[in-house]
């Protein structure tokens, strides 16, 4: 069972991104130092910028791993990159919380994490899209994330609570299917579903109840996909 604490809590508010009307938090949350109260849709203060694919229940709270942010530095160097201010600060991929022992490949679908006084449950990945180029003013990010299964994932929230900066995270509950945040992201974003033998992983994914709705969708349009 994983026991951890934040590292950083962050909350911002959609601004302008990229053309007329068009709004993002994705580079806008910043630290907080004081308590926020989590509710089922979000921390209190903070909003996304297009609640049609961003946020809702299954995407309450955003998280990404801390561990990525050297690899993240070290890959764009050897590439020849100059490092990037994005990746000097907690928060660069737009995340709620981050934090260390939490990676993709350690987590399932369905793990219960108590943070502070809210008690939350892992429901997909992130699914990366345009934005994260834009936001890194870097073609090829995106795929990048896809490439390398650094994704990231939502919690939905089954207690609300207020939630500290400095606040443990404690596992409560581990789901028992075997299903990592890494392994459900590679099969139904990362392109695994082409392998020989998906058809049974998918279907199980299609009736997994703890995974996002928007996922449960994705694994059943794969699988219809393939017959």
């Amino acid at each position: 069972m994983i026991t951890t604490s934040i590292d950083a809590l962050l909350v911002g508010k959609p601004v302008l991104f990229r053309g007329e009307g068009e709004e993002s938090a994705i580079g806008s949350r910043r630290p907080v130092d004081r308590p926020v109260y989590l509710t089922f849709t979000g921390f209190e203060g903070d909003r996304v910028g297009d609640p049609t694919v961003h946020g809702g229940e299954d995407k309450a709270v955003h998280f990404y791993p801390g561990e990525h942010y050297p690899l993240w530095e070290a890959d764009l160097t050897k590439a020849g990159h100059e490092p990037h201010p994005h990746l000097g600060r907690l928060g660069g991929f737009g995340e709620n919380i981050s934090a260390l022992e939490m990676t993709e490949d350690r987590v399932q679908i369905g793990d219960r994490f108590r943070i502070g006084e809210a008690l939350v449950e892992i429901s997909q990945g992130r699914q990366p899209c345009w934005k994260i180029d834009h936001h890194f003013g870097m073609k090829g990010m995106t795929a990048a994330v896809i490439q390398t299964g650094r994704s990231g994932y939502y919690f939905r929230v089954i207690e609300v609570g207020r939630v500290k900066p400095d606040d443990a995270i404690e596992q409560f509950e581990r789901a028992r299917h075997g299903w990592t945040v890494e392994r459900a992201f590679q099969l139904l974003i990362g392109g695994l579903h082409r392998m020989d033998g998906a058809n049974a992983a998918l279907q199980e994914l299609a009736e997994m109840e703890t995974l996002a709705v928007h996922w449960r969708w994705r694994a059943q349009q794969l699988l219809a996909s393939l017959e």
